[in-house]
């Protein structure tokens, strides 16, 4: 059952406020979180965890596990069928983490939950809010059930359609890309290597192959008009059209698919007073570059301290300074993955000059060490 009263609420059991959550348990804080989604009905989605994610969780307790049965990937590549235009190793990183550790949400998630419920605390569902009230000393949010909680603060960590973004009156502000995005994990073989997270720059638009543990494949892909359940004769056409061609990736079987549409916004404020963002309620982009659930995590680990500390007596303006240094991440995150797409996806008489200059830039050490920064969320310590 809902309790009357808490420290803070957290809407939404995603990566960014589970990780909110046990960042606010392990320092004895009453937090609650509250999911619109019964048990077991999330999808997989992100699959990528970078090394400044994996610093950031250390003080969590969480990396040890994530890292244990996540799938370790050496490096980054930009291709155009079998050309490597541009190769990003992760190796020289000066990092205890030098990949980019490939895992699914799913299994993120539940690492986070088992921290979560170690540390006394747990997820209560399906509550969907209906309302949020805030007054000089908190906020009461109401559910659809009649219930309502009493919190301090109100966290919305509840995705890109965020009901507490919309009941705080915070615009998010931004477009959608026309395409739809097609997504699935795979079984396949040959055509692409197991260490490897591959961008393929193609006219007919984005592919993202990346390898999981267990031997599956993820796929992602910018489409017209993505199926909603991909099968194993559509995945195998993007690969055909888009992926390697000297030795064809075969795909054997679809695990799991979905689809959706991505849109480049940023809210306009990630406070309004006793109201608090992060994650893809904050801000949602193109996977290009997987950067995504790594910006929500972040958010998250911030977004606790900064909580902790005002709870304990800290001006409310660490709330302000929480929105000031994070924001400006989300508009490089944004920017860096639309550009990517954009690069992906240009008229087939600018990709020969595209390639060139790719190439020619991948030949300057400082060029690949900045994108191999960027990427791995370093740049951003």
């Amino acid at each position: 059952m809902l309790p009357t009263t808490t420290d803070v609420l957290v809407v939404g059991a995603g990566p960014t406020g589970l990780t909110v959550a046990v960042g606010l348990a392990r320092l004895g804080r009453h937090v609650t979180v509250v999911d619109g989604q019964a048990e077991g009905a999330n999808t997989t989605r992100a699959a990528v965890v970078h090394a400044r994610t994996l610093e950031v969780l250390e003080p969590l307790g969480v990396v040890d596990t994530l890292v244990a049965q996540g799938l370790h990937a050496n490096r980054f590549t930009v291709r155009d069928r079998d050309r490597v235009l541009v190769p990003v190793p992760f190796g020289g990183l000066p990092t205890a983490y030098p990949y980019t550790l490939m895992i699914s949400q799913e299994v993120t998630e539940a690492v986070l939950l088992a921290r979560l419920t170690e540390l006394g605390g747990r997820v209560l569902r399906p509550y969907t809010v209906t309302g949020v009230e805030q007054d000089a000393a908190g906020a009461t949010v109401t559910f659809a059930s009649g219930e309502s909680v009493r919190a301090a603060y109100v966290v919305g960590a509840d995705g890109m359609h965020s009901t507490v973004r919309a009941q705080a009156g915070i615009a998010f502000t931004g477009s959608a890309y026309p395409e739809s995005f097609s997504l699935a994990d795979v079984r396949l073989s040959g055509g692409v290597p197991d260490d490897e997270v591959i961008l393929y720059f193609s006219p007919a638009g984005v592919l993202v192959v990346a390898p999981l543990p267990g031997g599956t494949y993820r796929i992602v892909a910018t489409v017209a008009e993505a199926p909603k359940e991909p099968d194993v004769a559509f995945v195998q056409g993007l690969l055909d059209t888009r992926g390697p061609e000297a030795s064809r990736a075969v795909v054997k079987e679809v695990v799991w698919g979905s689809r959706f549409q991505v849109h480049h916004r940023i809210a306009d404020t990630y406070r309004e007073r006793r109201i608090l963002l992060a994650g893809d309620a904050a801000h949602v982009h193109s996977p290009a570059g997987g950067q995504g659930m790594n910006a929500g995590i972040t958010d998250g680990v911030a977004l606790a301290q900064a909580l902790d500390a005002v709870l304990g007596g800290g001006s409310p303006d660490l709330l302000d300074a929480y929105g000031a240094t994070r924001r400006p991440v989300a508009q490089q995150v944004v920017s860096l993955a639309d550009r990517l797409t954009r690069l992906a996806t240009v008229d087939r008489r600018v990709r020969p000059v595209r390639n060139v200059v790719l190439r020619l830039l991948a030949t300057i050490p400082a060029f690949r060490r900045r994108l191999a920064w960027r990427l791995s969320g370093l740049v951003y310590r």
